[in-house]
């Protein structure tokens, strides 16, 4: 039988659930989109899209620099050195995070990027 208590939900909507921890230690994102830039350039999804990581992983009691995985999914990988400025900018000095990037496409028109984020608490 599964313990409740050993995944703590934060964010939770009726498709899914925006952090989720794992026995208190690891936490685990879902994949964060731009709200308020979709249709806006690759750079400015970006930003949005870091905000919101260091948004949620502060509700769950982590930061950047925790972060033990990303992944980078983008619509057309002609976007990668424009998303890499932002991420190069964010990304602690010395805390880099294993990291894979791909071309995918998004669920709706207008989204650039989608970053995926597993961290430490």
């Amino acid at each position: 039988m599964t313990n409740p208590s050993a995944v703590e939900r934060l964010g939770v909507g009726p498709r899914m659930s925006q952090v989720n921890i794992a026995r208190g230690e690891t936490i685990y994102l879902a994949g964060q989109v731009a709200k308020t830039a979709a249709g806006a350039p690759v750079r400015e999804q970006m930003a949005e899209i870091l905000a919101n990581i260091d948004t949620h992983l502060a509700a769950a009691g982590s930061t950047k620099e925790n972060i033990l995985q990303a992944t980078i999914l983008l619509t057309d990988m002609a976007g990668f050195d424009e998303m890499n400025t932002i991420w190069d900018a964010w990304v602690a000095p010395g805390q880099a995070p294993g990291r894979a990037c791909f071309q995918a496409p998004l669920n709706r028109p207008g989204l650039d990027v989608e970053v995926i984020v597993v961290a430490a608490r």
